[in-house]
C-alpha cells in the first residue's frame, strides 16, 4: 500500500485562520451571458459530433478555454480567493447525455489547468493573497438512494462501485491538475457524497498525495431536508468521518431561507464552514432576481452572527455579487471552532 503523505499546514490553512475566505460565484450564470450556440460549444474539434452538445459547459474546458479562463479572472478580479473548476458534470455518468464519456480525464485536466493558470496570475500579482483553485465534483445525475421509477422503489440506474469509479477519474485527473483542494458540493444524496469521499481516499491512497477535502449539501426545500431525506444535522454526522477542511451548504435555497441550517452547521460542525447561496430562489422564467447588494444585506447576518469561514454564489450570482460580499465580509473575523480530537 502506498503512503500517503500529509504536508504541514497549508496556505489554505493559514489562510482560513486568518481571515473569511471568498469563493467564486456560479459558472454557468456567467457563461450563458455569452450566447454560446451550438457550433461555438462544437468547436473545430467537435464539429461533426453525432449528438447535438449545446449545454454540456464542462466541453467548453476544450472548445472554448479563453471564456473559461476569461471567467474565472472576472472572479478573481472581483475579489474571489478560491475558484471552481469548470467541472460540476464531468464524470462518465454525466457525460453520457452527450455520450461524451471518454472525454471525462481530458476535460478534468484542462479544467484544473486553466483554473490554475488564473489563479497563479493573480497570486503572483499580489502574493500576500494567494488564490486557491477548488476541483468541483458536482452531485452526478444520477442517484443511488431514490429510484427513479415509483413502481419500482428497488432499482437503480447506477450501483455503488460505477459511482465511486466514475468519481475517482474525474478526482484522479484534477490532482493531476493540481488543484488545492477537491470540493464535493451540491449534494442531495448522500451516498452520492460518500461515493465521492471512498474515491478521493483510494485515489490519495494510489497516488501518495493527499488534498483536503470540502463538503457542501444543498437543502432542498422548507422541510430543512436533503433530497435523500436528511436534515442537516444528520448530513454532517454522516460525512464527518471523512475529516474534511470544511462542511457548508450551497444552492437550492436563497442566503434567507439558509440561515437555521447554517447556524446548525455553526454550532456543531468541527471544521470550518461554507456558504454559498442562489442570488434569491428562481422566478417564473427561471431567472434569480437577487441584486449584489440584496444578497449581501442577508449574508452579513451570517457574518454578524459568526457562523462561516468561506462565502461565496452559486446559481445567479457574478462578479459583482463576489464583489460586494468580499467587501462586506472583510470586515468581519472567521468564525472559530474547537477541533474535537
Amino acid at each position: 500500500m502506498t503512503t500517503v503523505t500529509a504536508s504541514p499546514k497549508s496556505a489554505l490553512e493559514a489562510a482560513l485562520e486568518k481571515r473569511i475566505l471568498i469563493l467564486d460565484g456560479a459558472m454557468g450564470t456567467m457563461i450563458q451571458q455569452y450566447k454560446l450556440e451550438e457550433e461555438d460549444y462544437r468547436g473545430e474539434r467537435f464539429k461533426n459530433w453525432h449528438k447535438d452538445i449545446k449545454g454540456n459547459n464542462d466541453l467548453l474546458c476544450l472548445t472554448q478555454p479563453h471564456i473559461i479562463e476569461a471567467i474565472h479572472k472576472e472572479y478573481l478580479e472581483a475579489g474571489a480567493d478560491i475558484i471552481e473548476t469548470n467541472t460540476f458534470n464531468c464524470q462518465v455518468v454525466s457525460l453520457e447525455d452527450y455520450d461524451m464519456q471518454s472525454l471525462a480525464a481530458e476535460l478534468n485536466l484542462a479544467a484544473a489547468q486553466i483554473a490554475r493558470k488564473a489563479a497563479d496570475e493573480y497570486t503572483l500579482k499580489n502574493p500576500a493573497k494567494p488564490r486557491f483553485v477548488a476541483g468541483a465534483i458536482g452531485p452526478m445525475n444520477r442517484t443511488l438512494s431514490l429510484s427513479p421509477d415509483v413502481n419500482r422503489p428497488e432499482f437503480r440506474t447506477v450501483n455503488f462501485d460505477q459511482v465511486k469509479n466514475a468519481y475517482k477519474e474525474q478526482v484522479t485527473a484534477l490532482i493531476q491538475g493540481n488543484v488545492d483542494l477537491l470540493l464535493i458540493e451540491t449534494i442531495f444524496d448522500t451516498l452520492n457524497a460518500k461515493a465521492a469521499i471512498y474515491a478521493c481516499l483510494e485515489v490519495f491512497d494510489e497516488l501518495g498525495k493527499k488534498l483536503p477535502i470540502s463538503i457542501s449539501g444543498t437543502i432542498t426545500d422548507a422541510s430543512g431536508r436533503t433530497l435523500s431525506g436528511q436534515t442537516i444535522e444528520a448530513f454532517y454526522t454522516s460525512v464527518k468521518h471523512a475529516n474534511p477542511i470544511s462542511v457548508g451548504i450551497n444552492c437550492a435555497l436563497g442566503a434567507h431561507a439558509m440561515r437555521p441550517y447554517l447556524e446548525s452547521l455553526a454550532t456543531n460542525a468541527d471544521c470550518y464552514v461554507s456558504c454559498y447561496p442562489n442570488a434569491g430562489l428562481p422566478n417564473e422564467f427561471g431567472e434569480y432576481d437577487e441584486t449584489p447588494h440584496i444578497m449581501c444585506e442577508q449574508i452579513e447576518d451570517f457574518l454578524q452572527a459568526g457562523f462561516i469561514n468561506i462565502v461565496g454564489g452559486c446559481c445567479g450570482t457574478t462578479p459583482a455579487h463576489i464583489k460586494e460580499i468580499a467587501e462586506h465580509a472583510s470586515k468581519y473575523s472567521p468564525r472559530t471552532f474547537s477541533k474535537v480530537a
